[in-house]
């Protein structure tokens, strides 16, 4: 974005992201906000650079403005291009504090010649060949590694602690810090062998709390309602309803399972902090460093190394604040590493959730109301986008929160999740539409055309419909083919799949997806399409597989052995379409296309064998369940 305001080549744009001392402040990495919040401002700015340049060129080549031109990294005279002065020659290397008024205008997307123009991220090759280096990969003198004891459910209290074992391992300390208790060493290896002989005892409460009864549990428990969106008069669209629908849907608690499990190193020297993390939010850790360790936060330096995956979940840094804390004990660099089991147990989840939709069709199949209320998932992606005349969405509980305290219903931290509430919201609700269409005998394709006034969306699933070869049927077919579609914060998705299921086991293989994305623009489209296929990926997890098991608020699922993964071995083959509208602001493309994977896959599983799965993730026990009603 800025190579084409500024009329350079991409290659000749260095980018400094996370580093607190040499960035500008920014909340963070999160809500695909990158291209939508930030694109526009770095573009301003280097559109108001450019003409900064034309200006200081036409001074030096005693020139007028109207006669030069930006272009290929220099300033050049329109009529006779040879004449020309290079950024380089007109910066002499120093800071150009000058502004122009009136502000130069953005390019339109006719003018593009950069942006629109498919690209390989610069830092593939580093992260594919093991040169990339992540928060658990530095090192300093003298730094030591430590292992925190964990306990052994959410909210226990330490009853007694024996550390003398690992005492006697040469090195070794031992650290208590009120309810932090860790070992360190300057060996990885030998901080978790003393840990492994740290004997503790604790009591925690039994709360009766597990993955089977937290639905009823959280009904009973959530807050009074606010209305989110509102039109007419359910009542009168009830009476005009030929058939009418009452659903309940469902969704587990479940992790974020980065591959890179949370770690930082931090060093505190004269007074002055250093911090390597693995964090979305480096603004807001300065800040948490400088309050945990005692300074200001202008002594406070944070450097963010590659972040293997975050999905919100790094967007707190409960591991910098652990590490921080040891540092003011020992006065040495101290890297605390998350192993898989701490990942589980420390990361937040996304929040199961309950959604509840009454709705109504005419004799017609035209929806003629939707009664929509959410519990606990957030408003994110609630209200419906369809031709309806009388409708409601109320909210009950955003995603946030958490703790197990008295004012809240989860019994452990709950948080953003890739696309935070759209997965759940996007489920029910396209999964309640395919309910209605299958009621009216029609084709959930036309359906949803026929009930939809946003044209940018009926183009969308016509594009995706050509590129899957979608033929009008009434569902169940047994073909297994599945439709979904989102807007989310701009971006618009259509989302077709083709599924089969086993129907002894109940298992489900999703063996093709096509995905439709608008996102007004593509800035990379080859960045659009790998953001695209790893949304798909990590949808299969939370529609198939991914659910954390708890009793009374002890996590079950700790590692991989239990907690299910997508597999390369059972991906399908995944397609994209992007569609532009040129007309549109530019929106981000980072989540918006995993928000339709719950309800696709639904959607395909019930055309495939009738069955409707109103729980995610749809488990070959739950598939069962359904078919043999």
């Amino acid at each position: 974005m800025l190579a084409e305001e500024l009329e350079v080549s991409p290659s000749a744009v260095d980018m400094v992201m996370g580093d607190t001392d040499l960035c500008p402040y920014d909340m963070g990495t999160f809500g695909s906000q990158c291209i939508r919040a930030f694109g526009p401002a770095l573009r301003a700015a280097a559109a108001e650079a450019r003409a900064v340049l034309i200006e200081l060129a036409a001074e030096k080549m005693n020139l007028p403005q109207d006669r030069l031109q930006a272009g290929n990294g220099a300033v050049f005279e329109k009529s006779k291009p040879a004449h020309k002065m290079t950024y380089g020659e007109l910066a002499q290397g120093q800071a150009i504090a000058r502004h122009v008024d009136p502000k130069p205008g953005l390019k339109k997307p006719a003018e593009f010649k950069v942006m629109g123009t498919p690209a390989m991220h610069r830092d593939a090759v580093d992260k594919s060949t093991g040169r990339a280096h992540y928060a658990a990969d530095i090192r300093l003198p003298g730094m030591l590694y430590a292992r925190i004891l964990r306990p052994p459910a959410q909210g226990a209290k330490l009853k007694s602690l024996d550390v003398s074992g690992a005492e006697k391992i040469a090195g070794a300390k031992v650290v208590r810090d009120g309810d932090l208790i860790a070992v360190l060493h300057e060996f990885p290896d030998a901080a978790s062998a003393a840990l492994a002989v740290v004997k503790a005892e604790w009591t925690f409460v039994e709360n009766g709390l597990d993955d089977k009864n937290i639905f009823d549990h959280l009904a009973k428990n959530a807050p009074e309602g606010k209305t989110s969106a509102h039109g007419g008069d359910l009542a009168v669209g009830a009476k005009a309803a030929a058939v009418s629908f009452d659903e309940i849907y469902y969704n587990s608690y479940v992790a974020h399972a980065t591959m890179e499990p949370h770690a930082a190193l931090v060093e505190l020297k004269d007074g002055k902090a250093a911090v390597w993390a693995s964090t979305q939010a480096p603004f807001r850790l300065k800040d948490e460093m400088a309050q945990t360790l005692g300074i200001p936060a202008a002594s406070v330096h944070v450097i963010m190394p590659f972040v293997g995956g975050g999905f919100g979940g790094k967007s707190r840094n409960l591991q910098a604040v652990q590490a921080a804390r040891l540092v003011k004990a020992t006065g040495k660099p101290v890297q605390v590493a998350w192993t898989r089991e701490d990942e589980f147990f420390w990361d937040t989840f996304r929040p199961a959730a309950i959604v509840k939709i009454k709705s109504g069709i005419s004799e017609a199949g035209k929806i003629v109301f939707w009664d929509y209320e959410v519990l606990f998932a957030g408003e994110r992606s609630a209200a419906q986008f369809y031709d309806i005349p009388h409708h409601r969405t109320v909210v009950r509980g955003e995603w946030g929160g958490g703790g197990g305290g008295a004012a809240t219903a989860h019994p452990f931290d709950v948080g953003a999740w890739r696309a935070p509430a759209s997965n759940t919201n996007g489920f029910a609700r396209e999964s309640q539409i395919d309910i209605m269409a299958a009621k009216a005998g029609k084709d959930p394709l036309a359906f949803r055309l026929d009930n939809l006034a946003d044209r940018r969306m009926q183009r969308l699933l016509k594009a995706a419909a050509e590129k899957f070869g979608w033929t009008p049927i009434k569902s169940p077919s047994g073909r297994g083919f599945g439709l979904a579609c989102s807007d989310y914060a701009g971006t618009y998705v259509a989302t077709m799949a083709e599924a089969e299921v086993d129907k002894t086991t109940g298992r489900v293989r999703v063996k093709r997806i096509v995905c439709a994305h608008d996102c007004g623009v593509a800035v990379n489209p080859q960045g659009m399409r790998i953001q695209i296929e790893g949304c798909m990926t990590m949808g299969l997890g939370y529609a198939l597989t991914e659910e954390i098991h708890f009793k009374d608020r002890r996590i079950l699922d700790l590692n991989y052995d239990t907690y299910e993964l997508p597999r390369f071995s059972w991906l399908p083959k995944i397609e994209t379409v992007l569609v532009d509208s040129p007309e549109m602001p530019i929106s981000g493309g980072g989540e918006p296309a995993i928000t339709t994977v719950g309800a696709v896959v639904a959607n395909a599983v019930f055309d495939a064998c009738g069955a409707r799965v109103h729980q995610l993730p749809m488990t070959p026990g739950r598939v069962k369940a359904a078919l043999e009603k």
